[in-house]
């Protein structure tokens, strides 16, 4: 936890805001906070291209439908809302921006658009085609269409994922508090601030205290989630209290603001990125200790003889997580070259020994070292 902040110089910086800092419970967007915003944003944008990732439609939705403070329970309810609330706030970023003749444009995903390959790509391209023209994209979940197989889940990872998109070079979570501390500082009057964290560890996990307010959707779990990300993207990443006066040009400016995420040194390649964050798995391959020690020490690809168990019903080509050693713990995910029904049928085999058992044989691998991220 020692470390030192390298930010270097911030060429492409995406900026997350949460519901409670652009959003009021029952009124929904706040535009003297959207103003705030917008003023710090702009203070900073002169020789960098932004992206701000924003939440606050459902609760702005929420508040123009009359549905009160809490968050509505049915899927249904919770896309009117945010169909709502979506316009109704981009209105204000559009307002609040347009006094600083800054263009806006809104990029709205799902977790289909970053998991298809294609789609991924066609997201990254758009967003820097809008960067070129001078636009301040805004992105947000499209909680309109989103059900629970094709959410993200929380803007801190959607945050983090488009950070590893476009290859920004900072990513700043702005949130109600001023960076990850040891304890509840609302509780324990001894809690102290972090500056720095080199890697979140499991003792640092523990530190994370979620908290919903029936709004908000995020708490400091899903920030070290989202820390994750980053850092195997290559991306620091700073948690800061997005109501403190130029918090964005100080930070910028090299002082010691918030929580500082150090990215890792080993950078993940693109597609590396996309197979070990962007996709969710598909299925499970169990395997014994020999394929984790080759998987894990020695950089090699798993073949049919390492895997003990098969979950889950997923195709060739699909996103597939591997566990394995005490607990069964996940520790890679990668591309396998065979459908569930084929591995059932060659796990534990030789490799030779896949014809036999198959009556043909396309692989010798079962996930490819090239596919394959060990996370």
């Amino acid at each position: 936890m020692g470390g030192s902040r390298k930010l270097g110089r911030v060429r492409r910086l995406v900026v997350k805001v949460g519901s409670g800092l652009v959003t009021a419970a029952g009124t929904g967007a706040v535009p003297e906070r959207i103003g705030a915003l917008a003023g710090e944003i702009a203070s900073v944008r002169e020789g960098r291209h932004v992206v701000l990732v924003t939440s606050g439609a459902i609760a702005t939705g929420m508040a123009r439908l009359g549905l009160g403070g809490r968050r509505p329970r049915s899927i249904p309810d919770t896309q009117a809302a945010a169909a709502v609330g979506q316009s109704a706030l981009m209105w204000q970023y559009e307002a609040a921006f347009g006094r600083h003749g800054i263009p806006v444009g809104q990029v709205l995903l799902t977790a289909q658009d970053i998991g298809d390959r294609a789609r991924y790509l066609n997201a990254k391209n758009t967003l820097l085609a809008l960067l070129l023209f001078g636009v301040l994209p805004i992105v947000n979940e499209n909680d309109t269409v989103a059900v629970e197989e094709i959410k993200v889940g929380d803007n801190d990872n959607l945050s983090a994922l488009v950070a590893s998109l476009i290859d920004a070079d900072l990513l700043v979570l702005l949130t109600d508090v001023d960076g990850l501390y040891t304890d509840d500082p609302t509780v324990n009057a001894r809690a102290k601030k972090l500056d720095t964290v080199d890697a979140v560890t499991d003792e640092i996990a523990r530190m994370a205290r979620d908290r919903a307010d029936g709004v908000s959707v995020g708490g400091m779990v899903t920030k070290l989630q989202a820390a994750r990300k980053a850092a195997a993207a290559g991306v620091p990443m700073v948690i800061a209290g997005g109501r403190e006066p130029g918090v964005l040009r100080r930070l910028l400016a090299g002082e010691p603001v918030g929580t500082y995420f150090a990215p890792k040194a080993d950078r993940l390649a693109a597609r590396k990125r996309w197979i070990a964050f962007a996709v969710p798995p598909q299925g499970r391959l169990t395997v014994d200790a020999g394929a984790l020690a080759a998987l894990t020490q020695h950089g090699k690809s798993l073949l049919p003889s390492g895997v003990v168990e098969v979950e889950g019903d997923f195709s060739s080509g699909e996103v597939v997580a591997v566990v394995g050693g005490s607990g069964h713990r996940e520790f890679a995910r990668g591309v396998v070259n065979f459908d569930a029904a084929e591995l059932r049928k060659i796990r534990g085999v030789k490799t030779k020994e896949i014809e036999a058992r198959l009556g043909y044989k396309s692989f010798d691998e079962v996930i490819h070292r090239d596919n394959l991220v060990i996370l």
